[in-house]
């Protein structure tokens, strides 16, 4: 427990530290957390063998997420104070990365036959969006019109959400959300996570009125708290699922009494492309 409070210090004062410094460092910390995420889902599904630090598909992975946060942080710097310009630029480059991903490692299966099962490069392609490209929405988050609060609620809708439903949970909790996969988890819990992430973010719409006083953000934030908060549950339920698929208690061991990225950022990892996409629409980034 010890280990756990410690730690979950010192993840906040970096999540804190990088979210109000913004720009190359947070990228950069990004880029090493998804990689990090990536390497442990190919583990987790057999991709990597646990001796292995990497192999041609991990390796295409690898290269292909420092490729995809290099162009970021490129067309961040090009893109200036035009938020909608980065926003439509930063997009097509996700999406031009992906497909060469999906493309190189297909290579890498035909060119290798038979070292690799199509399930591992499927799998290996799987990760890769999961890990390396939704985490690049938290910094994408950030880069948006009131970055900073884009960022804040990404974190609200994930750890208030998650701290509201369990409190929630410990107090009312009779009816189970999903009793095979979690069986501690509650709807009235789920109910108390949703109520407490929504509140939070309309204190925060309250509070960046005094950024710009003549845009009112409560609704919009309140909006965006709410539909956070519901994939935010479906994002910790899926990791947990894969764990259980594969038979794997942590996703790895690099955080003391948290396990891997891929358990710390569970949720996060869902929240945050949501979050980019409605502060995208709410907020005026780009007109369609």
């Amino acid at each position: 427990m010890r280990e756990r409070i410690i730690s979950g210090v010192v993840i906040a004062a970096m999540i804190v530290g990088f979210g109000l410094a913004g720009g190359y460092p947070l990228w950069v910390l990004i880029m090493v957390c998804s990689m990090i995420g990536y390497q442990e889902l190919l583990r987790a599904a057999g991709v990597l063998a646990k001796e292995e630090k990497y192999n041609a598909v991990s390796a295409v992975g690898l290269v292909m997420s420092a490729v995809l946060y290099a162009g970021f942080m490129f067309l961040q710097a090009r893109s200036g104070s035009d938020p909608g310009r980065l926003a439509m630029t930063s997009d097509f480059w996700a999406i031009t990365v992906v497909v060469l991903a999906f493309l190189l490692m297909m290579t890498v299966y035909v060119l290798t036959f038979p070292k690799f099962r199509s399930e591992q490069v499927m799998a290996g392609f799987f990760s890769f969006v999961y890990a390396p490209l939704l985490m690049s929405y938290i910094a994408r988050a950030r880069a948006l019109p009131y970055g900073i609060f884009m960022y804040a609620l990404i974190f609200i809708c994930s750890s208030v959400c998650d701290t509201c439903a369990l409190a929630a949970g410990m107090m009312f909790g009779k009816h189970k959300m999903a009793p095979v996969l979690s069986p501690k988890k509650t709807i009235e819990g789920a109910v108390g996570g949703v109520a407490g992430s929504a509140l939070c973010s309309f204190i925060l719409g309250i509070a960046a009125q005094y950024a710009d006083p003549g845009a009112d953000f409560r609704i919009r934030f309140l909006i965006i708290g709410i539909c956070g908060a519901l994939v935010s549950m479906i994002g910790d339920l899926a990791a947990s699922a894969i764990k259980r698929n594969h038979e794997i208690k942590d996703y790895g061991k690099l955080i003391p009494g948290h396990g891997g990225i891929m358990d710390r950022f569970d949720s996060i990892i869902f929240t945050a492309p949501l979050i980019y996409i409605l502060g995208v629409l709410l907020l005026g980034t780009v007109t369609l």
